[in-house]
């Protein structure tokens, strides 16, 4: 594997394209976290959501900018967090141009370095903000600049993928049914198959 530590973050035209082509492209790509007093964390993503904006019946942004969605109108290549349940964060990349709202919710990952001991594996999107300490103080974090979180490219070759519906949007009508869940198939750290 590459030197991580020394891999810099995806650049802002990374994020600043349609929000399908950009979540398509991050499965494969690293999550790269430093911690004070810890051992560096990397994970691989495995799995991702798209959420389309206005028009997308389960996005936030579905109202406009509110105070909470409001993120996702800014410009990209930044992260967007929020509490679901009141208990459990969930971590999204803003995408699309500044003014039209756009993210991709990053849902799982293989553990690559620094996950020695976890409880709990990051099969799903609480579960992969916990392992990388990501909370709402995280919320409005410009991933690009580097820092102590970004998402990387090792220059791996990009894993088969897969579509599906997304999980949990059930209230959303037809938009619960569209193929807007990306996962690498057949990886152990992905939520449902």
């Amino acid at each position: 594997m590459t030197d991580v530590a020394h891999l810099p973050p995806l650049p802002r035209g990374f994020y600043e394209r349609p929000t399908l082509p950009v979540a398509r492209a991050l499965l494969g790509k690293l999550l790269v976290r430093r911690m004070p007093g810890r051992p560096l964390r990397v994970a691989r993503l495995v799995e991702v959501e798209a959420y389309l904006g206005v028009r997308d019946a389960a996005s936030h942004a579905r109202r406009g900018p509110t105070p909470r969605a409001a993120i996702m109108f800014g410009p990209p290549g930044f992260l967007y967090v929020y509490l679901i349940y009141g208990m459990h964060h969930c971590m999204n990349v803003v995408t699309e141009t500044d003014g039209v709202a756009g993210a991709v919710l990053l849902r799982a990952a293989e553990p690559v370095l620094g996950f020695d001991g976890l409880k709990r594996p990051l099969t799903g999107p609480g579960k992969l903000c916990d392992g990388l300490d990501i909370t709402r103080a995280d919320n409005g974090r410009d991933l690009v600049a580097g820092g102590d979180f970004f998402l990387a490219d090792d220059g791996s070759r990009p894993p088969k993928r897969a579509r599906s519906a997304r999980i949990g949007v059930e209230y959303a009508g037809e938009w619960a049914q569209r193929l807007l869940r990306f996962y690498v198939p057949g990886n152990p750290y992905v939520c449902r198959a």
